[in-house]
């Protein structure tokens, strides 16, 4: 018999609810949704007063340097100015921004990176990473992130400088239109490679109409695409997809890593298309000259002769002394030269480098990669010696100039590849020095010790030099502040490819008092690493301040202090001796003792017979090889270390400048 309901308690709450469940879900489903339309219309209405209501600067600016401001409607809170620098310029551009920000009653902040440290993650993307990172967590950017660099060939606008002048200008045009009330509609998130659409039309409550506003200001957005960094354009597939204007903090970690990845892919992709051969191209495929209308000003300014598109040529005033008789350059009393005939210059301007010491004070481009167009070597010498001779005979009749000393300076004998910048970096090195040595003029070339495989496949020279600043990664970041990533490492494989040279090899020392002169030891074990044949240990040179560098007369070592740190030097290398001294350059010379001939120096070179077996070895397709002391010859008396002369030529006077603070500079 089924149990039928006279048998069940209807009385019980239970049985009760159960019989009304009805009811019962249908008025949760009404509450539900009745709280539903009031989260939304709630909402809707802060929303609302959040537009019409105005922003009150926050309490804590005060305590974070900013200026305070009168009690008015502000739209734009506030301006912090973030900079690392390494040279000064970046802080230079924050001071400059931070004025022009202030003409508009804003507060500002400069605040200095300097806490943070490149070398724990990113080099060069710190401002790209901040401004991604910030559009991921929902910040709007007021315009496009602006970049500069100090290589000209990669400038917009001609110069660095330029450059930030022009982007500071659609900056604060900005700001005048925020701080007026002017705000653009936000951006959701979704905008197609970082084209903001809402940006593009400019403001909402703009009038209606305004077609000639429209085209202007289109036109403008255009123009800061070259700047743009779209946080967008760097996700794929399922994340571009999934990214909405708010990331938890917690996944920031994966996205980015797959932002890398995907980076990495495209960069592999775009290489084995080709397409990295196009850097450095202008619109019609052709490659870009290396000298820029800017960078052309800028050293003919500094007094150099350029050629071509990279190349250039300028007298050193050591080829002016001796033109006078008042002494020669070290290399004369180290080497032989006669300062008066030789020729300083370099087929390539760009450098892979941006030394705290360089006379040039940066104006040159930089670079790690040829990526210019290329002019022939034929010309590059034709026109240097050309430049050459007529810097010389600007000095006909002057007083003081010898006419012998003339006469012989319109023939070029030697050729100092030391100007600027990094003449291996020129593809057609090789046959450049083939020329040379075909005029009988000889080679001394220098390098920043960045391209071990350029040093490898040189062919002989006269004599090849590799900068050795520092002795230690850290330093070496410091002083010579390379643009290579890997920079320690090719710098050591550039030692090792010196070692493996049969002709003269010399280090040339820097000392950067306070930064490098305590790394004795260091520096000894550098020696043994490339078993140079000599060694110059040179006083930095001031040359005036620059905000390219933070180097002062503080850096510069006295003489003596040289003296010091080459004793103490060849106490730990034992194959190596003090030779000579050049004290009118606070430099001197240590050789290695298979030089020391019968107790006697042979640091000179005898020209006439490197000539000769530069010769035999091109004519026998380079199977005629020969070494550094077939072509030595003996050092005179003077120029040796200990000499009452301290390196000065008794043929020449010595000469004392009145000005003695005067920046001056030479090879």
């Amino acid at each position: 018999m089924d149990p039928s309901v006279d048998t069940w308690d209807l009385s019980s709450p239970l049985i009760s609810l159960w019989i009304n469940r009805f009811y019962i879900y249908l008025g949760f489903a009404v509450s539900i949704s009745l709280w539903i339309c009031l989260q939304i219309v709630s909402k809707t209405q802060d929303r609302s007063l959040q537009e019409k209501s105005v922003p009150r600067a926050p309490q804590d600016l005060m305590t974070n340097g900013y200026v305070s401001l009168q009690e008015k409607d502000i739209f734009v809170s506030g301006v912090k100015i973030f900079y690392g620098s390494q040279t000064g310029t970046a802080k230079g551009f924050a001071t400059v921004l931070a004025e022009a920000v202030m003409s508009l009653d804003l507060p500002v902040a400069i605040i200095n990176l300097k806490e943070y440290d490149p070398d724990d993650h990113l080099i060069e993307e710190v401002g790209k990473n901040v401004d991604k990172w910030l559009w991921m967590l929902g910040a709007h950017r007021v315009m496009s992130r602006g970049e500069g660099d100090c290589d000209v060939v990669k400038s917009k606008h001609g110069s660095i400088e330029a450059d930030f002048r022009a982007w500071k200008t659609k900056f604060i045009s900005q700001l005048q239109a925020l701080q007026k009330g002017e705000r653009k509609k936000s951006c959701g998130g979704h905008c197609k490679k970082g084209k903001c659409e809402s940006h593009q039309h400019g403001s909402e409550e703009r009038e209606e109409g305004s077609h000639e506003q429209d085209e202007l200001h289109h036109k403008d957005t255009e123009e800061e695409e070259p700047f743009e960094s779209s946080s967008e354009e760097e996700f794929g597939g399922e994340d571009r997809q999934s990214l909405n204007s708010i990331v938890d903090v917690e996944d920031l970690g994966k996205i980015m890593d797959h932002v890398k990845k995907e980076k990495r892919e495209k960069e592999q992709q775009e290489e084995k298309s080709g397409l990295f051969r196009n850097m450095g191209r202008n619109e019609d495929g052709e490659r870009r000259a290396m000298i820029t209308p800017a960078l052309r000003e800028a050293l003919t300014k500094q007094g150099y002769q350029l050629i071509g598109s990279h190349s250039g040529v300028k007298l050193c005033r050591w080829t002016k002394s001796m033109l006078r008789g008042r002494g020669g350059c070290y290399k004369h009393t180290f080497y032989g030269i006669e300062s008066h005939r030789c020729m300083e210059t370099t087929p390539s301007l760009a450098c892979a480098n941006k030394c705290v010491f360089c006379w040039r004070h940066h104006t040159n481009p930089v670079g790690t990669e040829w990526r210019w167009k290329m002019d022939q070597p034929e010309m590059i010498l034709k026109e240097a010696v050309e430049n050459h001779q007529n810097m010389i005979k600007q000095f006909k009749g002057v007083p003081g100039v010898k006419a012998e000393r003339f006469e012989e300076g319109m023939t070029v004998k030697h050729c100092a590849l030391s100007l600027v910048g990094e003449p291996i970096m020129y593809p057609e090195i090789n046959r450049f020095l083939k020329l040379l040595h075909q005029c009988k003029i000889s080679s001394f070339l220098v390098t920043n010790a960045q391209f071990p495989a350029e040093i490898r496949n040189l062919k002989p020279v006269t004599q090849l030099y590799v900068s050795v600043d520092a002795s230690t990664k850290e330093s070496l970041k410091k002083i010579d502040r390379p643009l290579f990533k890997d920079f320690w490492q090719r710098f050591l494989d550039s030692l090792k490819a010196l070692a493996a040279k049969q002709q003269r090899t010399v280090y040339r020392l820097t000392l950067v008092k306070a930064w490098n002169v305590d790394e004795l030891q260091a520096y000894a074990q550098l020696v043994f690493l490339g078993n140079p044949d000599f060694i110059e240990v040179k006083g930095v040179t001031y040359c005036g301040e620059s905000s390219a560098s933070s180097l002062t007369m503080a850096h510069v070592p006295w003489h003596e202090e040289v003296v010091q740190f080459v004793r103490e030097l060849v106490d730990l290398i034992p194959d190596y001796e003090i030779a000579c001294e050049h004290e009118h350059s606070n430099c001197l010379l240590i050789a290695h003792k298979k030089f020391k001939i019968g107790g006697e120096w042979w640091t000179w070179i005898d020209y006439n017979r490197f000539q000769e077996l530069i010769q035999e070895y091109e004519d026998s397709g380079g199977s005629k090889t020969f070494s550094a002391k077939d072509y030595m010859a003996r050092t005179p008396h003077w120029a040796l270390f200990g000499a009452n002369e301290r390196g000065f030529d008794p043929k020449d006077t010595r000469h004392q400048r009145k000005n003695k603070s005067k920046a001056i500079s030479g090879c």
